[in-house]
C-alpha cells in the first residue's frame, strides 16, 4: 500500500484525515506563502496547496502526499490567519453580518510518478450580527489566532454563524474529504478497499 502523507502540521486537518481510519504520516512542508501580485484568492490557495504537496513529496517515496491551503474572502478582501488577538478581533468585526467565502485548495501528489491533481473547493458562511462583547468573549475563549477568518467552526465558532452553505463541512475546517476521496480514487487508491486490506 502506498503511504498516505499529510503535508501539514495542522491538528485540525490531522483529525479530519483520521476519519478514514487509515495509517498516515505527517510532515511540515517548507513553502513561502506570500501572495503573488494580482493573484486571485482561488489561484493563491491552489498554488500553495500544490507547493505544500510537492514539498512533502520530496521527503517520501511510494507515497500519496496531500497538500491543503485555505483563505477567507469577504468583500473581495482575502483574510488569512490573524496571528494576534487584536487582528482576530478586527477580522471578526469585518465578518459580522456578512457572507464569507472560504476557499480551500487541495492537492495530491504521487511521489512515484510525480503526477499531481489540484482543485479548489468553496464553502460559504453567513455570519450573524456580532456585538463587540461577543467578539471579545469568543476570541478570549478560543484564541483562534492560527485560523483563517479567526474562528474554529468545529468548536465554539458555531455560535458566530447564521447559516452554512457547502458540499462538505470538513472543507471549512481545512480538508475537503469528499473531494480528497475522489482524488485518491483517481490515483487508484480506494480508502474503503485499503481499509478492508488492513482488517
Amino acid at each position: 500500500m502506498q503511504t498516505l502523507v499529510l503535508a501539514s502540521t495542522s491538528p485540525f486537518r490531522k483529525q479530519i484525515l483520521e476519519k478514514l481510519g487509515l495509517p498516515f504520516e505527517t510532515c511540515k512542508p517548507k513553502t513561502d506563502e506570500t501572495r503573488l501580485e494580482n493573484e486571485s484568492a482561488k489561484d493563491l490557495v491552489a498554488r500553495l496547496a500544490k507547493l505544500k504537496a510537492q514539498a512533502g513529496a520530496k521527503q517520501f517515496t511510494n507515497a500519496l502526499v496531500i497538500g491543503s491551503d485555505q483563505v477567507a474572502v469577504v468583500d473581495d478582501e482575502i483574510l488569512g490567519k490573524p496571528h494576534t488577538i487584536e487582528n482576530a478581533i478586527l477580522q471578526l468585526k469585518k465578518l459580522s453580518g456578512k457572507k464569507v467565502t472560504f476557499l480551500t485548495g487541495l492537492s495530491l501528489v504521487n511521489t512515484e510518478t510525480q503526477e499531481d491533481k489540484t482543485l479548489v473547493e468553496a464553502f460559504i458562511v453567513h455570519f450573524k450580527e456580532l456585538t463587540d462583547a461577543e467578539i471579545k468573549a469568543y476570541v478570549n475563549a478560543e484564541m483562534p489566532l492560527n485560523c483563517a477568518g479567526s474562528f474554529k467552526s468545529e468548536a465554539l465558532g458555531i455560535c458566530l454563524f447564521e447559516k452554512l452553505e457547502g458540499n462538505d463541512p470538513n472543507t471549512l475546517i481545512g480538508l475537503p474529504m469528499i473531494q480528497l476521496n475522489k482524488l485518491l480514487n483517481e490515483f487508484g487508491f480506494n480508502p474503503l478497499l485499503e481499509l478492508a486490506k488492513l482488517s
